[in-house]
């Protein structure tokens, strides 16, 4: 398992520390230019069964979609990119060597306008993708903890999400505390973590 510090509190475009794997991955905190590759990470996120290929135009036209990118960066937004390093086989749908590979993010959601984890206007929603060849190398458990530990330094102990049955990103999530704590009416499982 990925374990990383917390890094000193500089600049948001500081680069933190190096994940350890054959990729060379590093951290950073997410940017108000990240705007269009978090829409892309939305599109992977919604679009992760292999029998699921809606266009990023299908999933942004939808306002159930589009309110967790709309408009980014908020003042109360925050995430953090997975930047992947050079490596053999590098995948080119994952753009060039250097690129941004994945990212996790929290937006803030009133209740007349909730997402598909919304448990209250006072709990930020997680949103987390990662491109498909980067999954299960422990990319996204490091970006998780971090965005985590990033949440935890702000004062934000409630956390939400929402997964679909089946992905197994649930495993992660559970891994790292979160719980279920409802189903909506399409299946899908609200999650919540609380504590730091």
């Amino acid at each position: 398992m990925v374990e990383l510090t917390p890094p000193p509190r500089q600049v948001a475009e500081e680069v933190w520390p190096r994940i350890p794997n054959v990729y060379g991955v590093d951290l950073r905190a997410a940017l108000p230019d990240d705007a269009e590759f978090l829409s892309d990470m939305l599109v992977e996120a919604i679009n992760w069964p292999p029998d699921r290929a809606w266009s990023k135009r299908q999933i942004l036209d939808d306002a159930r979609n589009a309110h967790y990118v709309g408009g980014w960066k908020r003042t109360t937004d925050f995430g953090v990119v997975a930047i992947g390093g050079p490596a053999p086989g590098w995948p080119a749908a994952c753009g060039e060597p250097g690129s941004p590979i994945g990212a996790a993010w929290l937006r803030y959601l009133p209740a007349d306008d909730p997402g598909y984890g919304f448990v209250d206007a006072d709990t930020p929603e997680l949103t987390m993708a990662l491109y498909q060849p980067w999954r299960g190398q422990g990319i996204g458990r490091a970006v998780l903890r971090r965005l985590l530990g990033d949440a935890a330094e702000r004062g934000i102990s409630r956390i939400s999400l929402s997964v679909e049955p089946g992905n197994r990103a649930q495993q992660l999530y559970e891994s790292e505390g979160f719980v279920v704590v409802g189903t909506d009416v399409g299946g899908s499982f609200t999650m919540l973590r609380e504590g730091a």
